[in-house]
């Protein structure tokens, strides 16, 4: 639908620079979209595949661990679990990808916290655990890229989306409105123009 402008050549040739801004913020957006969208396919892809490689290790880990469950005192391996073997902290700063901010994650943590020497008695434990806790203990690294990932992710799905009712709009609304209302003024113009050329004409006639 045309604006209702006043159709003079001064507001004619301001929806014209309007449009011209317009298509180039289209193109603009568009070429954004596409990028994130490319960059969006990759992350999901590696997200993916360290979200398998997870999984097949945390299945491992578990079977050991329901194997060492079934022969152990429950209430002795609660307490193992409650033995901190080292701290962890978290350092995230902000990384700008196609003026998305995703984090960045910097993790420090303690030797013993990726492969600590077993607190308890061997003893009282078996292989079955042994192994568990070694699993668990070395998929920490992993687990914690898959969250930088998996957050980078959704930040970015959700720029996409912004992105996407941005093109949209300047698409299907703002550009073709322009442009009819720039069509409607020109007619109204020449409309105009002709107009006044047939009164110039009659009153050269009624002159002569």
């Amino acid at each position: 639908m045309a604006k209702h402008v006043n159709p003079t050549r001064m507001e004619l040739s301001r929806l014209k620079k309007q449009l011209v801004t317009a298509v180039r913020g289209h193109k603009l957006l568009k070429d954004k979209q596409d990028e994130l969208v490319r960059q969006f396919i990759l992350l999901i892809r590696k997200n993916a595949a360290l979200r398998e490689e997870m999984e097949k290790k945390l299945t491992a880990a578990f079977s050991s661990f329901a194997l060492a469950s079934a022969t152990l005192n429950e209430s002795y391996i609660e307490e193992l679990m409650a033995i901190s073997t080292g701290e962890m902290t978290v350092e995230v700063i902000e990384e700008n990808i196609m003026s998305v901010k995703v984090p960045i994650m910097n993790f420090d943590y303690e030797e013993e916290l990726i492969a600590p020497p077993f607190r308890y008695g061997y003893l009282n434990s078996n292989v079955e655990l042994d192994e568990s806790f070694e699993e668990l203990t070395k998929i920490l690294p992993l687990m914690l890229e898959l969250a930088e990932v998996e957050k980078t992710c959704q930040l970015m799905a959700t720029e996409i989306e912004k992105t996407r009712r941005r093109v949209n709009a300047l698409e299907y609304m703002t550009i073709p409105e322009l442009e009819e209302t720039i069509t409607s003024i020109r007619n109204k113009l020449e409309e105009t123009e002709r107009s006044n050329i047939t009164r110039l004409i009659k009153v050269k006639k009624m002159k002569q």
